[in-house]
């Protein structure tokens, strides 16, 4: 059975960083769902340098605010990634349809989505004690291949 991942970014600002998620999600077959505002427009060269040509090819949605997404999808389960968050990545099982949600490079996630009635679970990525924070799309890479990993990679070769 494959399993649909969701990837959503908040407010994302580094396009080069959202260049690489596109051709991650090309690679994985997850979808992205971007939440205004955007720091870049489609046309960035560094966005388009990223991602190649894959943007044709990947599910991208934009919602205009955290509650529009809400309201659009409807996610059965939404689980927020933050440097503060409850359990690491590894210690909750993941479900069928999983919509992860990612802060932006600069702010992180506003209070409203950490504490908001639809996130089901909050997971941190390991890492050193004085460290701050891992780059965006690696931190993206690490959630969709454990997600990937507890469902038999999908099928994928």
């Amino acid at each position: 059975m494959l399993y649909r991942l969701n990837l959503v970014l908040h407010n994302p600002e580094i396009p080069s960083n959202t260049g690489n998620i596109i051709r991650l999600c090309h690679n994985t077959g997850a979808s992205l769902h971007l939440i205004k505002p955007l720091g870049f427009n489609f046309q960035d060269k560094n966005l388009r340098r990223a991602q190649l040509d894959y943007i044709d090819d990947v599910d991208i949605k934009i919602h205009n605010s955290f509650d529009q997404f809400i309201d659009s999808e409807k996610p059965l389960s939404v689980i927020i990634v933050d440097t503060f968050g409850k359990k690491t990545h590894t210690e909750v099982d993941y479900f069928e349809n999983e919509y992860f949600v990612f802060g932006s490079e600069g702010d992180g996630l506003p209070e409203d989505i950490l504490n908001n009635k639809f996130i089901r679970e909050s997971v941190r990525i390991p890492m050193n004690k004085d460290s701050r924070s891992i780059n965006l799309s690696n931190s993206v890479s690490i959630i969709t291949y454990e997600y990937l990993r507890q469902n038999n990679f999908n099928d994928l070769k």
